[in-house]
C-alpha cells in the first residue's frame, strides 16, 4: 500500500519546495518517500487513522502494546551521535521500528534527521534544531518541542496532540494533515508556514502566534477550524475584506456584531486594550490608528467605517466630551441609525469616568438620556475590567432573528 503525496508546483523558492506537499525533496517519482517502497506499519500508524492500518501490520520491535512506553537507549544514542550515520541507517533498515518515546533530546542538533514515522511520544525535544527534518507522520503526542528551530520541517500526518510548541520556529514548516489537538502553539513564530487540511479548532494560542510574513491556510483549514482568532487570521495575511465575509463564505453564522471604536486620544491607552481584547474574542474592530490607510482622507475615512460596521463603540471620558471629533463620530452614528432600515441600534456607550454624567454637551446629554451606558470606571482593575468587558462581549452577540 502507498501513500499518495501532494508534488510542489513548479517555480516555488527553494526553501518551500522543500517543505511544500510531503517533502518533495525526499520523495521518488512514484511519490513515496526512498526509505521504503512500502511504508512500515509504524509510518502508516502516524499518517492514517488506526482503522486504515492495513491488514496484518505488524507492531515495531521496540513498540509496546501497554504501559508507558521507554525510548530505545542505543536508538537515541545513534541519533544523536551523528544524523547522517542515523539516515544511513534508516535506508538501510526502513521497516525497523523506531521507539524514541520519553527521549531526553533537549538542544540536539538534528538537522535533516530522518524521523519519519517515529515513536517520540512524550520525548523532550525543548530547544532541539530540527531544521529539514523529516518527521512525516511521527507520532509527537506530549511532545515538548518550546523554542524549537524547526525550521522547513515536514510534520505532515505528524500526531502533535497536546504537544508544546510554544516560542517554537516554525518558518517554512509543513504542518498538512497534522493532527493539531489541544497543540500549544502559544507565541510560536510563523512564516510560510503550511496550514494544509488541519483542524485548529482546539489549538492552544493561536492568537498570540508571532508573525513574521505570511503563512498558507487552505479552505479545508477554515471549514474545519471554525471561528479562529482574528489575530491570528490577519497575521498569516488573509485581507480584512476576506475576514468579513468568511462566515458567510463558510456558511457560518455571524457571532457578533463588528464595532467602530470612537474615542479621544487622550483615552488611547484603554481604546487599544478594548480593541485588542475584543479582536480576540472574534469581534471585528475598525481602529482609526490601525485601520486608516496612509493618505487616506479621514473624515471620508470615518464616515465610510461607522457606515459599514454595525456598532459605534463610544468610549466617553472627560477627555472624549471636549473632542471635537467624537461629537461628529456621535452624530454620525445617530444619523446612521435613522438610516438604516430596518431601523437598528448603533451607537454603543461605554463610560471610563463621570464626566457624562455631569457634562452640559447636548450631545451628551441625549446620550445619557437614552443609552445605557456600560460602566468602564474601574478598567485599571483587573477583575472590573474582565466583568464589564465580558458583559459588552455579550452584549455584542448577533441574536438570531424570529422567523
Amino acid at each position: 500500500m502507498h501513500v499518495a503525496h501532494e508534488r510542489a508546483p513548479s517555480g516555488l523558492p527553494k526553501a518551500q519546495t522543500a517543505t511544500y506537499g510531503y517533502g518533495t525533496k525526499r520523495m521518488n517519482d512514484a511519490g513515496v518517500s526512498p526509505l521504503s517502497k512500502d511504508a512500515p506499519a509504524g509510518f502508516l500508524r502516524g499518517v492514517l487513522a488506526p482503522g486504515e492500518i492495513r491488514e496484518g501490520a505488524k507492531h515495531g520491535p521496540n513498540e509496546r502494546r501497554s504501559g508507558a512506553a521507554v525510548a530505545d537507549e542505543e536508538l537515541v544514542k545513534r541519533l544523536v551521535r551523528d544524523v547522517a550515520e542515523w539516515n544511513a541507517w534508516r535506508e538501510a533498515n526502513p521497516d525497523a521500528g523506531v521507539d524514541l518515546s520519553r527521549a531526553d533530546l533537549r538542544g540536539a542538533i538534528l538537522s535533516g534527521a530522518f524521523l519519519l514515522g517515529a515513536d517520540l511520544r512524550g520525548a523532550d525535544l525543548s530547544g532541539a534544531i530540527l531544521g529539514e527534518a523529516d518527521l512525516l507522520g511521527a507520532n509527537l503526542r506530549g511532545a515538548i518541542l518550546g523554542d524549537a528551530d524547526l525550521r522547513d520541517a515536514i510534520l505532515t500526518g505528524a500526531d502533535l496532540c497536546d504537544a508544546n510548541l510554544s516560542d517554537a520556529i516554525l518558518h517554512y514548516t509543513n504542518l498538512s494533515h497534522a493532527i493539531l489537538r489541544y497543540t500549544n502553539l502559544s507565541d510560536a513564530r510563523l512564516f510560510e508556514t503550511i496550514f494544509g487540511n488541519v483542524d485548529l479548532t482546539s489549538v492552544i494560542g493561536l492568537g498570540t502566534c508571532e508573525h513574521h510574513g505570511p503563512s498558507i491556510v487552505d479552505h479545508r483549514t477554515l471549514q474545519k477550524s471554525g471561528t479562529l482568532p482574528i489575530a491570528f487570521l490577519r497575521g498569516v495575511g488573509l485581507p480584512d475584506n476576506l475576514i468579513d465575509y468568511l462566515p458567510s463564505l463558510l456558511n457560518q453564522a455571524i457571532q457578533h456584531y463588528s464595532c467602530f471604536i470612537s474615542h479621544s486620544a487622550k483615552d488611547q491607552e484603554f481604546a487599544e486594550r478594548i480593541y485588542a481584547d475584543l479582536q480576540n474574542n472574534g469581534v471585528r474592530c475598525w481602529f482609526a490608528p490601525h485601520d486608516l490607510p496612509i493618505g487616506g482622507k479621514i473624515l471620508e475615512g470615518l464616515d465610510e467605517a461607522i457606515r459599514l460596521k454595525d456598532k459605534v463603540l463610544l468610549i466617553l471620558s472627560k477627555h472624549s466630551i471636549k473632542s471635537n471629533w467624537v461629537e461628529k463620530e456621535v452624530k454620525k452614528a445617530l444619523e446612521e441609525e435613522d438610516m438604516r432600515k430596518p431601523k437598528q441600534t448603533v451607537l454603543f456607550p461605554i463610560r471610563l469616568d463621570d464626566a457624562v454624567i455631569k457634562t452640559k454637551e447636548a450631545w451628551a446629554g441625549l446620550v445619557r438620556r437614552d443609552r445605557n451606558i456600560g460602566d468602564f470606571r474601574r478598567w485599571k482593575d483587573h477583575d472590573a475590567y474582565k466583568q464589564s468587558f465580558a458583559r459588552v462581549v455579550r452584549d455584542l452577540k448577533v441574536v438570531p432573528s424570529a422567523k
